[in-house]
């Protein structure tokens, strides 16, 4: 499925969210704050827009973007300044680099799509040297409120209708609204994150609470 959108991917996600989503990358960068010479893993990358927003922000970070679906890879391969990445096709439940490798992990739109959540959360970890920053952002289900049936509208009728006039895929696009609200709330999510090892973790709302960015540094062992 995402590798029948893979060429639209980017194009739809800003018009999903009115643009909003590369202020909200920018967020998850400012909290991993990726340091000259460190290596950072983007895990999810897609066609690697938050990979290519870490090494905006320093050209000099060791940036790897892995993706499950290789015609994301493909599509992130053609965008310039894709040399200064590394790119690998990789499970996120089943990572392909050693433990304590990576001084920051970030994740944009991962975790409500990989089949065991805590399994991915964890091989996050284990790849996270000590101490080392990990930031996530995705969808989170909506709190009750008098913009709900706005928000409905809008995940139910306006993104499918995006799906299918602009990448031909409306299955794809009414996935995405019903595992979001199918999700974790940003709470239990938190509670997850710090279960498999981020701690303490730390989240934030966007979009009229519709997504979510946590963050948080690998516990050290204690001595």
């Amino acid at each position: 499925m995402f590798g029948t959108i893979a060429p639209k991917y980017d194009l739809l996600n800003r018009l999903m969210t009115a643009g909003q989503d590369t202020h909200w990358r920018k967020i998850v960068v400012d909290k991993s704050a990726p340091k000259p010479g460190e290596w950072v893993l983007d895990v999810g990358s897609g066609t690697g827009d938050l990979a290519f927003a870490v090494i905006k922000k320093e050209h000099l970070t060791k940036m790897v973007a892995a993706d499950f679906t290789i015609e994301m890879i493909h599509t992130g391969r053609l965008r310039e300044g894709q040399e200064d990445i590394h790119w690998v096709v990789a499970d996120a439940e089943n990572l392909p680099f050693e433990r304590d490798t990576f001084a920051g992990v970030v994740s944009g739109f991962l975790l409500r799509n990989v089949p065991h959540l805590q399994k991915a959360l964890e091989e996050q970890v284990r790849v996270l040297a000590s101490g080392g920053k990990w930031v996530a952002l995705d969808t989170t289900p909506p709190k009750a409120g008098f913009l709900r049936p706005f928000i409905w509208f809008h995940m139910h009728i306006i993104i499918p209708l995006l799906g299918k006039l602009i990448a031909g895929n409306v299955d794809a696009y009414t996935y995405l609204p019903e595992t979001s609200e199918k999700f974790l709330s940003a709470e239990r999510l938190a509670e997850a994150i710090e279960k498999a090892g981020i701690f303490p973790v730390k989240f934030i709302r966007k979009m009229f609470g519709t997504m979510a960015i946590h963050w948080g540094k690998k516990r050290i062992p204690s001595t």
